[in-house]
């Protein structure tokens, strides 16, 4: 029997799409900048059609690239260009199988689009904490084999920490259902560990346990004024020192990038009467009622300006005002989509060194690239900085972007010096993958390989990605 009518007993023909305007979709990342071939896109709707898909395409030798949202910064979820792979789409796998609020749990499918997690926790009056710009149609299963991050991670961690089980499709069609609810297990290897993160590599995720919070009743959102990275790093010492846990978010922008989205988002709006070359979005929240907490942010917000640690700074007195600000740091992506290509870094140093890294980028990519333009933000309090060089002038920024590799080797280089990460919470793709050898130890490729060939020994599970 031919593949395509074995998938299609599998999953019905009707979910197995093979006409190429059917398949174009799939095969083109969000940012337009990886194209891929398949030979079909599957489209499972349970995790015993995803395990007739793996058989199937075992037997005949034919690789498969689990696909979620199609967010990807880094091109994971695109096949390569030889056409031969089975794409496989999770996003019919979208149900919320239980929720246990006594235990702090769901469970979801690998194909829940990230906001309907946010909705069912709510609705139980729980808080699933991970939040992303791409929320709305980015999805749980890349969220998990990216092992996203977002800009809550200062307080509850990334999927690694919000993960408390697994079940997982392995490269034979095997089923390992690893969706235990429990904060304590010590039974052998964490198993659920290798595959977070591991870009679907080594299996395909259908669905995990997730973990859910108090729903805040306090939330605090402020924008701050600041002169520069190093003040930034100061106050949110600061913050910190003052608020303890209660502070959930610590968000560095520069004024590049709020200038973007006043520029390409239509209904943008100026956070602060006058610019200034760099921001904070600070937030805070408390389980509770808490009046007192307003009243201490207000009253550090003033002992700081008095200091001058910043220049101004506006506390939203709302709900819809605190959704304007965090829209301009959320928006940043899409601005830049709008504005061009950039070539996009999603860096992490010691959150001491974010200052001193920036410095030292900045001045060695000017000194290589008059006149470059640098759009740098992201989630001061974990260290993680998305850095993003582009040249303003669009004839010069096509040339600018060729020399992509030159651009990496500066500011990978620094990141390495700093003892840092070249991917913070992006993953490595078919993107980083050159870049993964050369400021990753032998040991560890080493390591990482023979953990690959013991899982998946025929290298059927989305090749070209990772390693």
């Amino acid at each position: 029997m031919e593949l395509i009518e074995r998938l299609s007993a599998v999953v019905g023909a009707e979910n197995v799409l093979t006409r190429p305007e059917d398949l174009r979709p799939y095969l083109v990342d969000w940012r337009m900048r990886h194209h891929g071939l398949a030979r079909c896109v599957a489209r499972p709707k349970t995790r015993d059609e995803v395990a007739g898909i793996v058989r199937a395409c075992a037997a005949s030798g034919v690789a498969m690239v689990p696909q979620g949202g199609n967010t990807s910064h880094c091109g994971a979820g695109i096949p390569s260009g030889d056409g031969k792979s089975v794409l496989v789409s999770l996003s019919r796998m979208n149900k919320i199988r239980s929720i246990d609020p006594m235990n702090n749990t769901l469970i979801a499918e690998a194909g829940c689009v990230l906001r309907t997690l946010h909705e069912a926790a709510s609705s139980v009056g729980r808080l699933f904490p991970l939040s992303l710009a791409a929320e709305g149609s980015c999805q749980i299963g890349g969220n998990l084999s990216t092992n996203a991050g977002g800009v809550h991670v200062l307080h509850y961690g990334t999927m690694r920490e919000l993960t408390l089980g697994l079940e997982v499709v392995l490269p034979d069609g095997e089923i390992w259902d690893g969706l235990r609810g429990l904060r304590k297990d010590n039974t052998g290897y964490d198993l659920k560990q290798l595959f977070i993160g591991a870009e679907g590599t080594l299996g395909i995720v259908t669905a995990a346990v997730l973990k859910l919070f108090p729903q805040p009743r306090t939330m605090l959102t402020a924008w701050l004024a600041i002169d520069s990275p190093a003040l930034a790093l100061e106050l949110f010492g600061r913050l910190q020192g003052a608020f303890g846990g209660a502070l959930t978010a610590c968000e560095l922008i520069s004024d590049i990038s709020v200038d973007l989205v006043l520029k390409h988002i239509p209904g943008s709006r100026p956070p602060l009467d006058e610019a200034s070359p760099w921001h904070l979005l600070v937030e805070l929240t408390d389980a509770g009622e808490n009046d007192s907490l307003r009243t201490a942010l207000e009253d550090f917000l003033e002992k700081m300006l008095e200091k001058g640690a910043l220049t101004d700074a506006v506390l939203a007195d709302g709900g819809e005002q605190a959704r304007r600000l965090w829209a301009l740091r959320e928006n940043i992506g899409e601005a830049q989509k709008a504005e061009g290509f950039s070539i996009k870094h999603d860096i992490s140093v010691p959150v001491s060194r974010i200052a001193e890294f920036m410095k030292r980028a900045d001045a060695a990519l000017e000194r290589a690239f008059p006149g470059i333009r640098i759009v740098a933000f992201g989630h001061l309090g974990d260290g993680n900085l998305h850095y993003n060089p582009s040249k303003p002038d669009e004839a010069e920024n096509s040339e600018f972007i060729k020399l992509q590799s030159r651009v990496n080797r500066i500011v990978y280089d620094i990141v390495d010096e700093f003892g840092g990460s070249i991917s913070a919470e992006h993953g490595i793709g078919q993107l980083k993958r050159d870049e993964l050898l050369r400021y990753t130890s032998a040991v560890e490729i080493r390591t990482m390989r023979a953990i690959k060939d013991a899982i998946d020994p025929l290298g059927l599970m989305n090749p070209g990605k990772v390693l």
